[in-house]
């Protein structure tokens, strides 16, 4: 999906653009100037009230001009602070930054928005935006995760101070997915340990997967590559314990298939330790928690 955003968060942004649109009915829009020494690029910026500005950035946003718009809400916000159009305004530069690809600026106009007005009519959607802004920066997991980190802290403050609006499924989707991305750094790490057969420093990584990232894809080989490891070093019963925990959550997984063979190839077969961590973790894999 690209992380361009939900379906939800564009039918609100549609919405928002309506009503204001409404809101704004009764401004006008300063017409251009004949005399040759105005400069018309910045008159409107330094003279027209908050309203008009504000129908200007709504015209200028349904026109695609993005970067006119985003113009025009920033001096409402700079030169009319902390007013209800301020205040609406800085909803409207978050979007606009977000859809121009303005990341940095998305998050800082967001962040300040939820810092000034937490329990406002717009606050969750403005931090559902901040969420979508550190979800767009998640790369693949051989680089830094730190924005997959960030969407799900975000998007938990979604799920958590507003569990009534209309974000909430999407925000348990991306965190869903920067989860997955998370526990795929720990097995990239992992496999790059195994390669190099130093089985304690992998087993730590498989083991945060399984411990701290139980539901996300990564958790049938991260059993597996338990199951693997344990038997290079010579712990059969570990081994063992998670070929169980793997077979009994996953019996039709072909990492359990190969985890089986393996055992089965030193005359071992899977069988739980209840003592194990691995067997205590397995635990939670059947609460699905």
């Amino acid at each position: 999906m690209g992380y361009a955003g939900s379906e939800g968060m564009m039918k609100t942004a549609r919405a928002l653009f309506a009503s204001l649109l409404v809101l704004s009915a009764g401004a006008s829009i300063s017409g251009c100037q004949s005399d040759p020494d105005i400069d018309i690029t910045k008159l409107g910026l330094e003279t027209d009230p908050p309203d008009v500005l504000y129908t200007q950035g709504l015209a200028n946003m349904k026109a695609g001009n993005m970067a006119e718009a985003a113009r025009k809400f920033d001096a409402i916000d700079r030169e009319n602070p902390f007013s209800e159009w301020a205040r609406k305004a800085l909803v409207m530069s978050t979007f606009v930054k977000y859809r121009q690809g303005r990341l940095d600026d998305a998050l800082a106009s967001g962040n300040r928005y939820m810092s000034q007005y937490p329990k406002s009519q717009d606050a969750a959607y403005v931090q559902y935006l901040i969420g979508l802004t550190y979800s767009k920066q998640i790369v693949d997991v051989t680089q830094d995760q730190r924005a997959s980190a960030k969407t799900i802290e975000s998007m938990q403050a979604v799920i958590d101070n507003y569990p009534n609006s209309e974000y909430v499924d999407d925000a348990q989707a991306k965190i869903r997915f920067a989860r997955d991305q998370l526990a795929g750094k720990e097995m990239q790490i992992g496999r790059y340990y195994m390669e190099r057969k130093e089985y304690l420093a992998a087993i730590s990584r498989f083991r945060i997967v399984v411990e701290k990232y139980p539901n996300t894809n990564q958790i049938e080989e991260a059993l597996a590559r338990l199951v693997e490891a344990y038997y290079a070093m010579g712990i059969v019963d570990e081994a063992q314990t998670a070929a169980a925990v793997l077979g009994h959550n996953y019996p039709d997984s072909q990492w359990y298939a190969d985890s089986y063979k393996l055992l089965q190839s030193g005359g071992a077969e899977p069988r739980e330790n209840k003592g194990s961590w691995i067997a205590a973790a397995g635990k939670k894999l059947l609460l699905g928690s």
